[in-house]
């Protein structure tokens, strides 16, 4: 391979360091070598929203995507996050596999969700294991994945530098900023995305969460309102939560610690004899649907930067990073097809 051919052609910006942008940012630099990929955030791990997510995968639905295309988000992020723990990688990365039952007050109208079949040993619980939770009329069991992302960013970010990934901590106030100097931006930026993707359909929800020790438990529990929730780790409990839309507040509140306390008690009344780490507070990027697309138009006077979004999550960024990660990747390899028709990505 002579020099020309090494040379790194294109340059790429990656803005947001949580789970979605490292892993778009990965897939971007492994699967175009011929990129220069930088990453640029004002925070990183252990600081960002991701750090803080319970991180078990499973998701709701969105209303205006099609299925097929969010079962392919969720199966590509579990079949790579799968990976991950069977290697020898699983415990540094914090990616493990994890049982357990999402229960229901009322069976829901679909009592399969579309992944059912995706993660593993999906089956409804018996009138016998119903038992434990006597408010409840409805219940799943299943295996998935728990991934850590206090684990889980380092490690990405090590991947990514490994592939020749650069990383700048620096603020970015607008993409228009970075339309000089780079070829293509893609825009991870979470609920920044407000004001970079002057995007009104973003907001907050704020979640709070408590960390408590008690190492019995190795058994997850979900309410299927998705409020409230018991999830074992490697190292300690997350007790949940809250889905507060339009929150911008970041500090603990007192009357959610003891409301979280009261209800994870209830599910699993042995937490009473644990011992309280810490409290946290995220603010989650809510919108209707993720976006993950292309800007219709460059920037500036139409000559500036390809944009590709990849933003919206809510609550399930960990769930679904991988899977739009790679479409965000492909949308990277298009613009530059379009732009350079003749050149070998």
């Amino acid at each position: 391979m002579d020099v020309k051919t090494q040379q790194k052609s294109w340059k790429v910006a990656v803005v947001g360091a949580g789970v979605v942008g490292f892993s778009t940012a990965v897939q971007v630099a492994e699967g175009l070598p011929r990129c220069s990929v930088t990453l640029l955030a004002d925070k990183f791990s252990p600081d960002t929203t991701s750090d803080g997510a319970a991180g078990i995968l499973l998701v709701g639905q969105f209303p205006d995507i099609p299925l097929e295309r969010q079962r392919r988000w969720f199966r590509d992020s579990f079949d790579h996050l799968l990976a991950i723990a069977q290697s020898q990688d699983g415990p540094e990365a914090g990616v493990l596999l994890t049982s357990g039952c999402q229960i229901f007050k009322e069976p829901p109208g679909d009592k399969r969700p579309y992944w059912w079949d995706l993660v593993f040993g999906f089956r409804f619980l018996s009138e016998r294991e119903l038992r434990r939770f006597p408010e409840y009329a409805f219940g799943q069991a299943f295996t998935t994945i728990k991934c850590e992302c206090s684990g889980y960013l380092p490690w990405l970010r090590n991947r990514f530098t490994k592939a020749g990934g650069k990383v700048e901590q620096r603020k970015v106030s607008g993409l228009e900023e970075l339309s000089p100097d780079y070829d293509v931006i893609v825009n991870c930026s979470s609920l920044g995305s407000k004001e970079l993707a002057r995007d009104d359909g973003v907001y907050p929800i704020r979640g709070q969460v408590l960390k408590a020790d008690a190492p019995w438990l190795q058994h997850f529990i979900r309410d299927g309102d998705g409020k409230t929730y018991v999830y074992p780790g490697s190292r300690s409990v997350t007790l949940g939560g809250t889905r507060q839309d339009g929150d911008w507040r970041l500090g603990p509140d007192p009357a959610d610690t003891e409301g979280i306390l009261e209800r994870c008690f209830r599910l699993e009344p042995s937490l009473r004899r644990g011992r309280l780490l810490g409290e946290w507070v995220g603010l989650r990027p809510g919108r209707r649907n993720p976006r993950v697309e292309r800007e219709a138009t460059r920037l500036g006077d139409g000559r500036g930067a390809h944009v590709v979004h990849n933003y919206g999550h809510g609550g399930w960024g960990v769930s679904l990073a991988w899977g739009t990660a790679a479409d965000a990747a492909g949308l990277v390899r298009r613009c530059l097809q379009e732009t350079h028709p003749h050149a070998k990505l």
